[in-house]
């Protein structure tokens, strides 16, 4: 099994619920994120996604969108992102982690080169926003498999059924469902629209079903944890790095609010 699938075996065995949290790669400063994915762990996290800093995310939202462009600002590549990782692989080798990124980054430095860095720094999952699974070719999909990666896609509200049915049979790891129309830190969720789309996933596949976009606080984390096997949070934690620049105090203040919101998370996704 992957990390990705063993963390989730491990968790239904204890009854419990994953907590993912996103954070941007080279985001405030390039020195502060694998520091961060530590902490982030220390404090409840079960696996983490990093964002690949990139010029035109089309899915996100003005938050991560402008921590992308805080970390280009400060230099950091997609190769730079990558090596994140392997550093961080050097003392956390359970943590899963999942790179959530776009395809031209990957076009540019070449599709085998990429998933080499990737093994070699021990990523362990791939969500590329714009590769829809029915535009995955196998040869890529089986090199993933040959190298242990998981290939996450989206399911969204309006995601046309040919679509779904391509995500249900080349996704792996888990399901990540987008819970509204929108880009990420969108309106407030609908627990009880959620709840039917999730649930209806899971009649189809035995992949867990994590949701993300709109995951604000304790009580939608909670509400989202009571019928899905994760819960995904962005917006909510890089928006604190949103002013700091390059002060170490505000970038020290910033970073403690967000690992105190991580461990209320945690409590509120816990005590279902």
């Amino acid at each position: 099994m992957t990390r990705i699938e063993t963390v989730f075996a491990t968790l239904k065995a204890n009854n419990k619920k994953a907590l993912i949290p996103y954070i941007m790669a080279g985001d405030p400063m390039p020195l502060v994120t694998v520091g961060l994915m530590h902490e982030l762990v220390a404090h409840g996290s079960d696996m983490i996604e990093i964002g690949l800093p990139f010029s035109d995310p089309m899915a996100d939202g003005k938050i991560i969108a402008q921590a992308g462009e805080r970390a280009l600002a400060n230099g950091t590549s997609t190769r730079d992102a990558i090596n994140m990782v392997g550093e961080f692989r050097k003392t956390n080798q359970h943590t899963p982690v999942l790179l959530m990124g776009y395809l031209n980054p990957m076009e540019i430095i070449g599709y085998d080169n990429f998933l080499q860095l990737c093994e070699q720094n021990g990523v362990d999952g791939l969500l590329l926003v714009d590769l829809p699974p029915n535009e995955t070719c196998d040869d890529l999909l089986q090199k993933l498999k040959a190298k242990h990666i998981n290939q996450i896609f989206l399911l969204a509200p309006t995601t046309q059924k040919d679509r779904r049915q391509a995500v249900l049979k080349h996704g792996s790891g888990f399901i990540y469902y987008v819970s509204l129309k929108g880009v990420t830190g969108s309106k407030s969720l609908d627990p009880d629209d959620v709840a039917k789309h999730v649930q209806m996933i899971k009649k189809d596949t035995d992949l867990p079903v994590c949701v993300g976009f709109g995951i604000r606080d304790e009580a939608s984390a909670k509400a989202v944890a009571k019928f899905a096997d994760g819960v995904i949070v962005g917006s909510e934690l890089v928006k604190n790095f949103a002013d700091v620049g390059d002060d170490n105090a505000k970038i020290a203040l910033a970073k403690s609010q967000l690992l105190a919101k991580i461990a209320q998370l945690r409590q509120a996704i816990d005590d279902i």
